[in-house]
């Protein structure tokens, strides 16, 4: 029998870090960037200070209970990835028991907080994202199929009709759009950062699509799927002022564009750094979301294009 390693004795302050990490919080914070503007479109203004504060504070807990959930179901392909090989569990940090039951609180947590704080839909809205994140993406798609991200990035796009329905306790077209907009996103992005990781996902055994596909063949959906979203992006005029949609058009064809270089340096068999591009996305995403932000809150009569309205 071999002799089971022990985790070395931590510091108070290391073990607050171990849990914190498990949540994701950088992960979080892109979360958290979307949900901010889907709030103010849908006050058509700003909404009450409070209601934002327990918006994204409710949503914070069940992004953390999600991404802690994911952790302990991923542990053990964690542990043979250079790029996750530091995360709590994989380092040992955290018995996994307790992180199972620290993801699980955080989402219960989440649940009651935001139904007393806003309203039950988002509350519902909340809970239903970390049961699909954890059982459909992680335990379902992630390890069986190349369309993994397309369909499991969903969890990704909830923020937005979170923070739409507990504004206005319903969900609008727009929130759908926005919806979409990540949707759409989510598999350029994540392509991206798996074209530089492609033998830790190999080695792991998860069929990300630069595993099972040609660089040219990643590339070209890349490319594909930032051109639907920047399309998706321009859905929004008919509720949105100029000022917005300059925002998404510009950063919306710089975006497309810089894929499209990704693309032919990959055709032509040039060597491929797919970083600047993923960096980049977080920017494009950041950017639209902003630029929804300052458009709401300015007020400018919206454009009510006739034929997207």
């Amino acid at each position: 029998m071999s002799a089971v390693t022990e985790a070395p004795a931590r510091t108070p302050r290391q073990v607050v870090g171990a849990y914190v990490a498990l949540t994701k919080p950088r992960v979080i914070e892109l979360l958290l960037i979307t949900t901010i503007p889907a709030m103010l479109l849908a006050a058509r203004g700003l909404p009450p200070l409070w209601l934002i504060a327990c918006t994204l504070a409710g949503g914070t807990l069940a992004a953390g209970s999600a991404n802690a959930l994911n952790c302990y179901v991923d542990a053990d392909i964690d542990s043979v990835m250079k790029r996750t090989g530091a995360r709590p569990l994989a380092k040992n940090a955290i018995p996994p028991r307790n992180a199972l039951i620290f993801g699980i609180v955080l989402g219960l947590v989440s649940f009651a907080f935001l139904w007393l704080t806003t309203n039950l839909m988002s509350a519902v809205f909340a809970v239903a994202t970390i049961l699909f994140y954890i059982f459909v993406y992680t335990l379902v798609l992630k390890r069986r199929t190349s369309q993994n991200i397309i369909w499991g990035g969903m969890a990704g796009c909830m923020p937005v009709i979170i923070g739409w329905s507990a504004v206005t306790g319903t969900v609008g077209w727009p929130a759908l759009v926005m919806f979409g907009v990540i949707f759409f996103w989510t598999p350029p992005h994540t392509w991206a950062l798996a074209m530089k990781f492609k033998e830790d996902y190999a080695r792991a055994g998860v069929p990300m699509l630069p595993v099972v596909a040609t660089a040219q063949q990643v590339t070209r959906q890349i490319v594909i799927y930032s051109w639907i979203t920047v399309v998706c992006t321009l859905l929004l005029a008919p509720v949105t002022s100029w000022i917005y949609v300059a925002v998404a058009a510009v950063s919306g064809v710089w975006f497309a564009v810089v894929a499209h270089r990704l693309h032919n340096v990959v055709r032509k068999g040039g060597t491929t750094n797919t970083m600047p591009f993923f960096h980049l996305s977080n920017l494009y995403l950041m950017l639209v979301f902003c630029g929804l932000a300052v458009d709401a809150v300015v007020g400018l009569p919206a454009l009510g294009l006739p034929f997207l309205s």
